[in-house]
């Protein structure tokens, strides 16, 4: 029987090879072993799992079977002669494919090496193959995640322009129009805000889904309540006109990138009287800010150039005496704007777009004291 060494100073001396056999055989790793002709003459039990084929059917056969093409196999050999994948005569996680028996591409990493004799002469080659597939799976679901949560975003900003724009004509209605002409408007209006609250309510889902791939709730902080200014849906209710918001002499800072986000938070609070400057970035809220006197500062999280979080670090840093409310119509924070913020000292002020003017009108009221 053959010996194989083992390694010294660890209680054991010498390993029958057997040994070695049996546990590259009963890897759950694909693991091809073939000849200097490319003939493969080993090929275990996790190869047979994955690609389908017996050892009686691959056995003697040429290695180009289990590649895709005959270029696939000649750039992981070249891969092997190769100083740029672990050192010459090695690679290791080199990504590839294989085919299955039943035509199925599988994605692999190999880690393998060629095979010498004593005078250096190359014998054949060895790899140890991972099946990547769900690895590649996940990354596409990743991707397709992100896809869906920035689609849901451009989306949702739109939506929100138009649901404000409903709620400011209902209020001009309730100020303005007779109580008949009231009663005959106010079921179109209704129909129209329920209409797009299910669209709403469709794009939401998207949104949560992408976020966490399940049908669950997404928490931004875990057992931490947020204020939310989301549309609820809710049974039609009685026709109630909110006091005055006082914003008289007030100027809010709106600092989004979206121009129909600005445009709407503009007519929502300039018609209760504050006067509203806008900006399409943090960095030209910055400059503003620094000629400029604010009571307030809203902001979206994610914007380019600088983020929800670095804005109101900055703003903290040079003028803490302006209070600040972020919001977001993101359904998760990848890049942990919000929770960084909260933890930096940003009190209930964080909501999700869409947003409905009368809580927003009560938080910027609330804010200014």
């Amino acid at each position: 029987m053959g010996r194989a060494f083992a390694l010294s100073g660890h209680g054991l001396k010498e390993l029958p090879k057997v040994y070695f056999e049996r546990l590259l055989e009963s890897s759950p790793d694909i693991v091809v072993a073939v000849d200097r002709e490319g003939t493969i003459i080993f090929y275990n039990d996790g190869a047979q799992a994955s690609l389908g084929y017996s050892a009686e059917e691959i056995l003697g056969r040429p290695v180009l079977r289990i590649y895709p093409s005959e270029e696939a196999a000649r750039e992981v050999m070249a891969a092997l002669r190769s100083e740029d994948y672990g050192g010459r005569g090695r690679i290791k996680n080199f990504e590839t494919e294989f085919v299955a028996k039943s035509g199925e591409r599988v994605p692999v990493a190999i880690s393998g090496s060629i095979i010498y004799d004593e005078k250096g002469r190359e014998r054949g080659s060895i790899g140890f193959a991972k099946d990547i597939s769900a690895l590649r799976h996940h990354e596409q679901m990743e991707t397709l995640g992100e896809l869906a949560i920035g689609l849901a975003h451009e989306i949702n900003n739109p939506l929100e322009s138009l649901v404000n724009q409903v709620e400011m004509l209902e209020r001009y209605l309730r100020s303005h129009a007779s109580a008949q002409d009231y009663r005959l408007e106010h079921e179109r209006i209704e129909a129209m805000r329920r209409e797009l609250r299910r669209i709403q309510g469709i794009v939401e889902r998207v949104g949560e889904m992408a976020a966490d791939g399940t049908y669950g709730r997404v928490e931004y902080l875990p057992g931490r309540m947020m204020t939310d200014l989301g549309i609820e849906e809710l049974p039609p209710q009685p026709a109630a006109r909110r006091p005055r918001a006082h914003l008289d002499g007030r100027t809010i800072l709106v600092v989004d990138d979206d121009p129909n986000v600005c445009a709407s938070m503009a007519d929502i609070i300039g018609n209760e009287g504050g006067r509203v400057v806008t900006t399409g970035s943090g960095i030209d809220a910055l400059r503003y800010l620094q000629d400029h006197r604010v009571d307030l500062v809203v902001s979206d999280v994610v914007m380019p150039d600088m983020d929800g979080y670095e804005l109101f670090q900055e703003i903290r840093s040079k003028r803490p005496d302006i209070p600040i409310v972020l919001m977001t119509a993101y359904y998760y924070d990848k890049d942990h704007v919000i929770k960084r913020s909260k933890a930096a000292g940003l009190e209930d002020v964080i909501y999700k777009k869409p947003i409905n003017p009368d809580r927003l009108l009560e938080l910027v009221e609330a804010r200014l004291g």
